[in-house]
């Protein structure tokens, strides 16, 4: 059976520049805010793209932000995001102005895992993995 990788994330904001601010400053991501035409998308690079905007890197995945709108359900992030140092990581988030939840916890195999919230209110998650 075929399997669908991850390709893309989505996440809503509240506000667009302390978004855009807070992704760059801790993980160092490419945020383009995009025009109303756009529907005020941004968009986030995590990773170098080739000539047709595929990764480079396999399993690695960029995606977008998205307004949050009144009335529509579950506008709720669903992303890890992998990191060399989940310790200078955590104090990189506290840092920009979010909040990390808790202490990491070992995943057997896999590596420290803990989730955050960004400066919109969104939870995410930070994975140091094993063979990092």
């Amino acid at each position: 059976m075929k399997m669908n990788p991850v390709v893309h994330f989505e996440m809503p904001y509240e506000n667009r520049e302390r978004l855009v601010k807070f992704y760059t400053k801790v993980f160092g991501w490419q945020m383009q805010k995009l025009g109303k035409d756009m529907g005020d998308y941004v968009t986030a690079a995590t990773t170098e793209t080739d000539e047709n905007r595929m990764v480079k890197r396999p399993g690695a995945i960029n995606g977008g932000f998205f307004p949050k709108k009144p009335g529509w359900p579950a506008q709720y992030p669903s992303v890890v995001i992998a990191v060399d140092d989940i310790k200078e990581a955590m104090k990189k988030v506290i840092g920009a102005g979010g909040k990390v939840l808790g202490e990491p916890m070992e995943i057997p195999g896999i590596g420290q895992y803990v989730s955050f919230t960004d400066t919109e209110g969104n939870r995410v998650s930070m994975l140091q993995p094993t063979n990092m």
